[in-house]
């Protein structure tokens, strides 16, 4: 799964990951990424470093050696994270790109980290990387984060379809609190999610977003409608 920050990836990934034939994999590639953009200030910076191996290459092989051992492997991206190496490697996946409306992702991601970018939030390189794949003849899937809130259990029907997954009932909740899976970063990123049991709102959606943050939703709108134009409905 490709996606930008606050999309609910998190929650998403924890649904996949509470089957008993699945296993979760929580941002792979973040050490990578701060590695190859060292003036990029994150809250835990220094423990992601040491946590993961910033070599994208290892973290292929290693991500092809776990999916030996189990059914499904759902390896949770960030799409930022995920520029610069030979993405081929990864072709053997199946791709869910999601995605949410940028008002309401730069009103979460306002919260951690202020004055956010168009890099920041992900939408520019969601869009970027999924026509890169059209172009080569993949067919990702794309999932919008609110018409999930609005109907769990018919989207992730849908979702398993597409991945040609048999539904599972164990994704529509789970045991709040933190998982084995969680990186490092789970202390400054994942105080909603860990509050949480099953998909639900958050208070974000319903705020006001501050002025000075139009023009990035101005520039994130077109990416955005772009991708929803191919998401399950």
């Amino acid at each position: 799964m490709v996606s930008g920050p606050r999309n609910m990836s998190t929650a998403i990934m924890y649904a996949f990951d509470n089957r008993s034939d699945t296993h979760g994999v929580d941002e792979p590639f973040y050490a990578y990424y701060l590695n190859k953009y060292p003036h990029v200030v994150h809250p835990g910076r220094e423990d992601i470093l040491r946590s993961q191996s910033s070599d994208a290459n290892i973290v292929i092989s290693q991500l092809q050696q776990s999916a030996n051992n189990i059914d499904y492997l759902f390896i949770k991206n960030m799409a930022h994270h995920i520029n610069g190496f030979d993405l081929t490697k990864l072709d053997n996946a199946k791709h869910v790109f999601l995605i949410r409306e940028p008002l309401k992702l730069i009103n979460s991601f306002a919260k951690v980290i202020v004055n956010p970018t168009i890099k920041d939030i992900g939408i520019k390189d969601e869009y970027v990387l999924f026509h890169h794949l059209k172009n080569r003849g993949i067919s990702p899937v794309v999932l919008d984060s609110g018409d999930l809130l609005n109907e769990p259990k018919r989207v992730m029907t849908q979702l398993c379809e597409a991945l040609d997954m048999d539904f599972s009932e164990e994704m529509l909740s789970w045991k709040a609190g933190p998982r084995v899976i969680d990186g490092v970063w789970a202390p400054y990123w994942y105080g909603s999610v860990h509050r949480s049991s099953g998909f639900k709102q958050q208070s974000t959606s319903r705020e006001k977003m501050p002025d000075q943050y139009q023009p990035l939703l101005n520039e994130a709108l077109p990416y955005y409608q772009s991708l929803y134009d191919h998401a399950i409905k």
